[in-house]
């Protein structure tokens, strides 16, 4: 049984998919506890594989977007395989602090490291930083395809802007970087 705090089917709202159709799978539990957690993942019902799959093929989409609290706590190969041999393409999105379980094989890594958490995992395709003005040129000794700024939601408008300009005028000093914005929230969809 996994626990699943919810699944919901929406527009890809951050990163390189932004405004991709996606099923959302969002486990519940994390291994961090960061003060700016802007889900709600304690929550959860029990759903076994059967009950998952059933739930993601009422949705149009074929990509599906794996997402937490943490998910690699829960996703195995089983769920994997299964999403695989159905022809979902297989989104991750993590905080990197642990490996995939041995035969966990997705389609697309976003890592979102946090201070303080060593990132373990490998194969990130986009290393996505949250960012408030904070120094972020570590963050680049993790090999990835591609690097993100998100400016940090701080829930205050006025620090929101702030942070918005401090984030595009570190990419343009620091041009590896690329901006991700949280579209999902600047357009109210989920």
């Amino acid at each position: 049984m996994y626990r699943v705090n919810e699944i919901f089917y929406s527009l890809q709202g951050e990163g390189r998919f932004t405004g991709t159709p996606a099923v959302f799978l969002r486990f519940s539990g994390c291994n961090l506890r960061c003060s700016f957690c802007d889900t709600r993942h304690e929550n959860y019902s029990s759903m076994s594989l059967r009950d998952i799959l059933n739930a993601l093929n009422a949705f149009p989409a074929r990509t599906v977007v794996i997402t937490g609290g943490e998910p690699t706590l829960q996703l195995d190969a089983e769920l994997c395989g299964a999403l695989q041999e159905q022809g979902w393409r297989i989104h991750l999105e993590t905080n990197g602090t642990r490996p995939l379980q041995p035969g966990v094989k997705v389609d697309w890594v976003t890592c979102s490291p946090k201070e303080g958490g060593d990132v373990k995992i490998q194969g990130v395709n986009e290393l996505k930083v949250l960012f408030w003005g904070q120094d972020v040129s570590g963050f680049l000794q993790t090999p990835a395809s591609e690097y993100r700024l998100q400016p940090l939601d701080t829930g205050d408008a006025v620090r929101n802007k702030e942070i918005l300009k401090e984030t595009i005028d570190y990419i343009l000093m620091h041009p590896t970087w690329q901006l991700s914005l949280q579209t999902h929230k600047i357009l109210n969809v989920r």
